[in-house]
C-alpha cells in the first residue's frame, strides 16, 4: 500500500484575492515531518478554438515572466462557479465570441510540487459574436491564427505557455 503523507497542521502564510500560500507540517514516510509549501488557487479553465484552419490565440503582458505571453483564452474559475460556466465566461469577456458547445478536452495539473491548481481546458465549436468586455487590469489581444504559423510560433519558441501548448500539441 502507498504511503500518503498527512497533513499534521495547516499553516497559512499568506491569504490573498488569487491565491493563498501554505506552509504546511506533514507526517512523512521515515516517520517524522516536513514542511510543504502548498500554493491554493480555485483553478481555470482554457479554451480551444478552431475555425477555417486558424486557432484563436491571445496576447497579453505577464507581469511574472516580465513579457508578452501568447495563449489559448482563458480565466479563473470564481468561486462556487462551474468550470464549462468559466469557459464560456471567458471566451466572451477576453474575445467577445460566444460558443454554441463547448466539451472538456483534458484536465491539466500545472504544477503538481506546490499546488492544487487544476486547469481545464475546453474545445469550443458553434461561434457567435458576443460583447468582449475585459476586466479592468487586462489588456489583452486576441487574434485568428492560421495553425501552420501556431506550428512554427512553437518551434520558434515564441508560445511557452503550458496549458496552450497541450491543447495545440494535440490538435495541430
Amino acid at each position: 500500500m502507498p504511503f500518503r503523507e498527512r497533513t499534521v497542521k495547516k499553516n497559512y502564510v499568506y491569504r490573498g484575492r488569487i491565491l493563498n500560500l501554505r506552509a504546511d507540517e506533514v507526517s512523512v514516510k521515515c516517520g517524522g515531518t516536513s514542511v510543504r509549501e502548498i500554493v491554493e488557487h480555485g483553478g481555470g479553465c482554457a479554451i480551444y478554438c478552431e475555425k477555417d484552419g486558424k486557432v484563436l490565440l491571445v496576447k497579453q503582458f505577464r507581469y511574472a515572466y516580465g513579457e508578452e505571453v501568447w495563449e489559448l483564452p482563458a480565466g479563473k474559475t470564481e468561486r462556487g462557479e462551474a468550470p464549462e460556466k468559466t469557459a464560456a465566461r471567458e471566451l466572451e469577456e477576453e474575445c467577445g465570441i460566444k460558443a454554441e458547445k463547448l466539451s472538456l478536452m483534458y484536465t491539466v495539473y500545472p504544477s503538481p510540487g506546490y499546488t492544487g491548481e487544476v486547469i481545464r481546458i475546453y474545445r469550443a465549436e458553434g461561434f457567435a459574436a458576443g460583447h468582449a468586455h475585459q476586466d479592468e487590469d487586462e489588456d489583452v489581444a486576441a487574434e485568428w491564427i492560421d495553425k501552420e504559423k501556431a506550428r512554427l510560433m512553437i518551434k520558434n519558441g515564441e508560445i511557452k505557455d503550458g496549458k496552450t501548448l497541450i491543447a495545440l500539441l494535440s490538435e495541430l
